[in-house]
């Protein structure tokens, strides 16, 4: 099938070289077929290329029957949409998205794979493009408010960017009354002055219902909430203590002490760190817990986990990757039971440098299940009843903050990027109701751990390089030249400068820039403007490298119970300490690993924008009953339409420009700057002001500030 494929693809690049000849006149199939001395037997088949590319706009054909390239360009790429009724095309191959007019973008729906024609106007800077054709629809059902006419209903999305409302006939309803949340199929997605039309499939319940509004946000993002039976069994007969059985083989660690160290609320806890001394050379240990013992390849369990890819942690919930029973049963590693796991045992010297390392198959037992905030009142505040209480482990903590501070010392030193955002902690009441947003602050206890993982991580990684294996790494590619051109001149704005070379960045000149940075006013605004120069970091079977960390090997292998991609690379260890990565599995691994790699940084980018969204709307309900408070913030984001500000606590709302106090502003797009027009009031990035809440809108998840009056 695979050889298949490739001769298909051959034979399209043949095709499409011969035809951007100078020389080529357009030809018929059967002269093609001949030209390029394609069999009788293969006939059926190049007719199923010559179909191919075709639909994929790489060909056109005359009236005549002839073929020939494309009298305009075709591309192929995902549709976004916006709130304004114009979208973008996402076309590979293409650094810069195009730009879709409202009147020319064909009916297509957020999410759409979609051909378009570049058109020879601009929007701005972007070119412009006409969608031609809606290859596949990528939205089928949604979630929406339904509102009940005379004889008929229609549910209005709550995702904004879908381009209009969807008509459901009252027998295709299921009952729903004004003001229900519905998931609605769409049957019809309409076009030509026809509207979209839809079934109900489930009632979610009405507006105003308790936990509502976040399972619209689960079911909008088609989050999977309830595991099948059959899953469920299989997760249930596997949680069994571990046995004699169990502990044949591995390397016996439950003499040594070791810790987990977690936040209070964790449940799953699925990695545990031991250290002890060999002389100068400090013995750390990496001890993750061994899914995949439990969850065997290609097994119910297996292929939800691979479905879901990642555990979503919703603002009120976890929506896990693995059942409970496991997650937070016989695979968390709970102080005071025997576990199996995945050892990284490591040496590292002064310097902080790997001298050893040895990654095995263990029988693990957990002493002490440790929280940061008791790990930072040892380290940070020296308290005297923690210090006691943990008497026996406080020595080894002390060695493991000096060891934590080694590694970082040397990522540092090669240039690893460290953005210290702060995450944000809302409380809710137990109906959801938000009643405290503050910033959540990493602490001593947090950065040594991530300390740890990471020296694991690269560990496993390079290990696996070297061999040559089939293996899903975590890789971060450089920056695009043109973000970071335009990142250094917005800086020198501020006095700071970047050393480009041919317009590469070094990431340690980055970092370099974040410590110069540190503490002033702008530190904020900069750093995020730096990450968002930055491209995102991705799951692939190739190791291209990664770019923040600055390490020419990453993977992620410390957390199995929430991500697939660790889970997948324990069963490549475990095949590989065992001897059975033979010919057959290597093969089977290099067949299957881009898809997994694919599909898990797509549920990664669906989990992060499903929690973005979860916390959008918790900040919008807190500040509904705060409407006409003043509040201190800093310019976040400077638009055409207006300026964004974001106070202490991480919410971020907007200034729309005509709410400016006086003249006409103007958008300084070089500059990132709001202008009067003729007072010359200027709004730049990285400024402070004082705000005033005017009003929210939890349907577009927004909040709009104003200045305040005396503030004019």
């Amino acid at each position: 099938m695979k050889e298949k494929k490739n001769i298909r693809e051959t034979r399209k690049k043949l095709i499409c070289e011969l035809m951007e000849d100078a020389m080529y006149a357009p030809m018929k199939e059967k002269e093609l077929a001949v030209f390029l001395q394609v069999s009788a037997q293969e006939r059926e088949e190049f007719r199923k290329v010559l179909d191919e590319l075709l639909d994929e706009g790489r060909l056109e054909v005359t009236k005549r029957g002839r073929y020939k390239k494309p009298e305009e360009k075709v591309v192929t790429g995902m549709f976004t949409g916006s709130q304004k009724g114009f979208g973008f095309l996402e076309a590979e191959g293409r650094e810069e998205d195009l730009f879709i007019p409202e009147s020319k973008t064909g009916g297509a729906f957020p999410g759409d794979t979609v051909q378009a024609v570049v058109l020879p106007g601009r929007r701005g800077k972007r070119q412009e493009a006409e969608v031609i054709k809606i290859v596949e629809r990528g939205i089928r059902q949604l979630v929406g408010t339904f509102e009940k006419n005379r004889g008929f209903g229609f549910v209005v999305p709550d995702n904004v960017k879908i381009p209009s409302d969807i008509f459901v006939p009252l027998e295709r309803s299921k009952g729903a009354a004004n003001g229900h949340k519905v998931v609605v199929e769409i049957t019809d997605y309409g076009g030509r002055g026809k509207s979209p039309e839809g079934v109900v499939k489930e009632i979610l319940g009405h507006v105003n219902d308790p936990g509502v509004d976040i399972m619209c946000i689960v079911k909008g993002y088609d989050l999977p909430v309830e595991f099948p039976e059959r899953v469920m069994n299989q997760a249930q007969r596997a949680n069994q203590p571990v046995s004699a059985a169990d502990r044949e083989g591995r390397t016996d660690l439950r003499h040594i002490a070791m810790v987990t160290i977690d936040g209070e609320d964790a449940k799953d806890l699925d990695d545990a760190v031991s250290l002890s001394m060999e002389g100068e050379l400090y013995c750390l240990g990496v001890h993750i817990a061994d899914v995949t013992n439990y969850v065997q390849e290609n097994s119910a369990l297996d292929r939800e986990a691979l479905k879901r890819g990642t555990s979503v942690y919703l603002v009120d919930r976890v929506i896990p990757m693995l059942p409970h029973a496991l997650s937070n049963g016989i695979c968390s590693l709970n102080a005071g039971e025997d576990r199996l796991a995945l050892s990284c045992l490591m040496k590292i010297d002064g310097k902080g440098q790997v001298v050893d390392y040895r990654i095995t198959e263990s029988v693990i037992h957990v002493k002490e299940r440790m929280s940061y905030t008791d790990v930072k009142k040892i380290l940070e505040e020296e308290d005297t009843e923690t210090i006691k209480k943990y008497a026996e482990l406080t020595p080894m903590f002390r060695k493991m903050a000096e060891l934590a501070a080694i590694l970082r010392r040397k990522r540092k030193a090669r240039g690893s990027i460290d953005f210290d955002f702060p995450e944000t902690k809302i409380v809710l009441t137990p109906e959801g109701i938000p009643v405290q947003i503050r910033p959540y602050e990493r602490n001593t206890a947090t950065r040594m751990i991530e300390d740890f993982m990471l020296i694991a991580n690269e560990t496993v990684a390079q290990h696996f390089y070297w061999q040559e294996l089939p293996f899903v790494y975590r890789t971060h590619d450089r920056p695009d030249p043109e973000k970071i051109q335009k990142l250094a001149a917005f800086l020198r704005n501020f006095g700071y400068s970047l050393k480009l070379s041919q317009d590469v960045v070094h990431p340690k000149e980055l970092q370099k820039l974040l410590c110069r940075i540190e503490g002033t006013p702008e530190e904020a605004m900069l750093s995020r403007l730096t990450l968002r120069s930055m491209k995102q970091a991705r799951y692939t079977k190739d190791n291209t490298g990664h770019f923040g960390l600055s390490c020419p090997c990453y993977c992620h292998f410390t957390s199995p119970i929430r991500r697939y991609p660790d889970l997948q690379i324990h069963r490549i260890i475990k095949e590989q300490l065992r001897g059975r990565l033979q010919e057959n599995r290597i093969t089977h691994y290099a067949a299957i690993l881009p898809e997994v790699a694919k599909h898990c940084s797509q549920m990664e980018r669906r989990a992060d924008e499903a929690e973005r969204e979860t916390d959008r709307l918790k900040k919008v309900q807190y500040m509904e009953s705060r409407i006409g408070n003043v509040y201190e913030g800093v310019i976040s984001g400077i638009m055409s339409w207006g300026i964004y500000v974001e106070l202490e606590n991480t919410v971020e709302g907007m200034i729309r420009a005509g709410d400016l106090p006086g003249d006409f502003f103007y958008y300084d797009e070089e500059n990132y700057e709001m202008a009067g027009e003729t007072t010359g009031m200027r709004y730049k990035l990285g400024q402070k002001l004082t705000v005033q809440v005017k009003e929210t809108d939890r349907f577009r998840r927004t909040i709009d500030f104003c200045i305040p009056k005396e503030e004019e």
